[in-house]
């Protein structure tokens, strides 16, 4: 939903960072690995419930994650690189919501467990497809600078960066948020399910 307006605002921005990295001899993949580094120094704070200072590392993990991409554009995309890409971002997006699991089980726990729960549904409805969409040589119309066939949803990027800022900010509202973003995520997962069987059912009758 949001993706299609932050990328607008963070594309130029990211550019003019990556080309100055890209003259450093800085890589995308370098990007990547520092980025999900910085993103695991926020799971100790989170475990001693020094919520602004994972907020930090969150931000830095996802400027990273544009950053990464900005600079395989300049350099050209590569298969492994978006696959070490978005194998680090769903580990990283799991190991945020256990941070807040451990940080107060007593409170947190189900909550949590089902947002986890939420994202493997959202994970695997979107690496599912875009593995048969590369089978079949189904082309993204939206996102064509991609290693992988993105498809949409109500809980991409922009709007789990937004939920994890939320979690931050407002701890103590971890359950609502978690419940209200979960229940998103499966409407996204079921959309995807739904859409992308018929997608590919289409696909094959034409064959």
């Amino acid at each position: 939903m949001l993706d299609k307006f932050s990328i607008q605002i963070i594309k130029k921005p990211l550019s003019i960072a990556a080309t100055g990295l890209h003259k450093l001899g800085v890589t995308a993949n370098q990007t990547t690995l520092f980025g999900f580094a910085l993103g695991l120094l926020a799971f100790p704070a989170l475990l001693f419930q020094e919520y602004n200072i994972a907020l930090v590392f969150i931000l830095l993990n996802r400027i990273c994650d544009g950053l990464d991409g900005a600079l395989a554009r300049i350099t050209g995309i590569t298969d492994s690189g978006g696959f070490l890409d978005i194998s680090l971002d769903f580990l990283f997006y799991s190991l945020i919501p256990f941070g807040f699991i451990l940080a107060n089980p007593e409170q947190n726990a189900i909550a949590g467990a089902l947002l986890i729960f939420s994202f493997i549904g959202t994970g695997s409805s979107f690496l599912a497809f875009a593995i048969m969409a590369g089978k079949r040589n189904i082309d993204n119309p939206v996102y064509k600078n991609k290693s992988l066939y993105y498809m949409s949803g109500l809980t991409e990027g922009t709007e789990t960066i937004g939920c994890f800022v939320l979690f931050c900010l407002f701890p103590t509202h971890f359950i609502i948020i978690a419940y209200v973003y979960s229940t998103l995520c499966w409407i996204t997962t079921f959309n995807r399910i739904w859409s992308g069987f018929h997608t590919l059912q289409e696909n094959e009758k034409r064959d």
